[in-house]
């Protein structure tokens, strides 16, 4: 049977990077994308610890806000597979802030990468799937998608429209069999929670200060305490894996159930439950 080809968005770290190596691992070939492949050398050591033939990992450039490294990924695609089977979404990072002092230009930015970077890959590579008459594109969605946390505004709208952007293309490309899959994930252990700490703009004005240190305090926890990520990557397999995909997969500690109350209760009770949890912080 021929090895399926699977293109990854940002595998220099977390769940792009042991996605690439398990998906590698069971013979798939993946084709590992990265803004700054100097990195390639930590997914090419660990592959080589794990015995992975080199047959089925092959890491190239891709910036995915970039026009022209995406034209070049699609023609190499095409004119070395000829297909693409599976696309996973997942290059994105995390901008905190409260919504008043978060540069315009820090907004477009998230929104290059978490969601125009999304859209702009998903393109290139439809005509592809849609001449096979077959594909799965899988988006890493958030929990953040579907609440809106204070403080991390500009990442929750980004997560939101990649929300909207999913279930239109669902629809558009399933009389193509070509499925598209959310994965809605929560808290896990990866780089982006540190990251979004060192990346947020601090306020400095008094009456957000207890709303920061809310969120910051946060964030450490849920970098230190959080269910291991290859919860998600076993997920991500499972998808890829499956002939006709389901459309959404939450999937982490308590996000079933925050999604359900979320959607069955009054939003004054949403509120008054987040509010609680802010109080406790001051």
């Amino acid at each position: 049977m021929t090895s399926k080809i699977v293109l990854i968005t940002g595998a220099s770290s977390g769940f792009g990077f042991l996605t690439a190596l398990a998906l590698a691992k069971k013979h798939y070939t993946v084709i590992a994308t990265m803004r700054n492949v100097e990195g390639s050398a930590l997914l090419m050591n660990e592959a080589r610890k794990q015995k992975i033939s080199e047959k089925n990992l092959h890491i190239h450039r891709l910036d995915v806000t970039d026009s022209t490294d995406i034209e070049e990924l699609k023609n190499y695609i095409q004119d070395t597979y000829g297909r693409l089977d599976i696309l996973i979404n997942n290059a994105g990072f995390t901008q905190g802030g409260v919504i008043e002092e978060v540069e315009i230009e820090q907004w477009e930015k998230q929104f290059q990468t978490n969601f125009f970077g999304s859209v702009a890959v998903t393109k290139a590579f439809i005509p592809l799937m849609r001449k096979q008459r077959s594909g799965k594109i899988i988006l890493l969605g958030s929990i953040s998608g579907r609440i809106g946390l204070p403080g991390l505004g500009p990442y929750a709208a980004s997560k939101f429209a990649l929300e909207g952007f999913s279930e239109s293309l669902r629809f558009e490309l399933k009389p193509f069999n070509i499925y598209t899959s959310l994965i809605e994930a929560g808290s896990f252990k990866t780089s982006i929670w540190q990251k979004g700490i060192d990346g947020a703009v601090h306020s400095d004005l008094q009456e957000y200060q207890s709303l920061m240190a809310f969120m910051n305090e946060y964030a450490t926890e849920q970098g230190l305490s959080s269910e291991p990520p290859e919860k998600v990557v076993d997920l991500l397999c499972h998808v890829c894996q499956k002939d006709k995909p389901k459309f959404r997969y939450p999937v982490g500690k308590g996000i079933k159930l925050a999604i359900f109350l979320k959607s069955v209760l009054p939003w004054s009770i949403v509120e008054k439950i987040l509010e609680r949890q802010l109080k406790k912080k001051d």
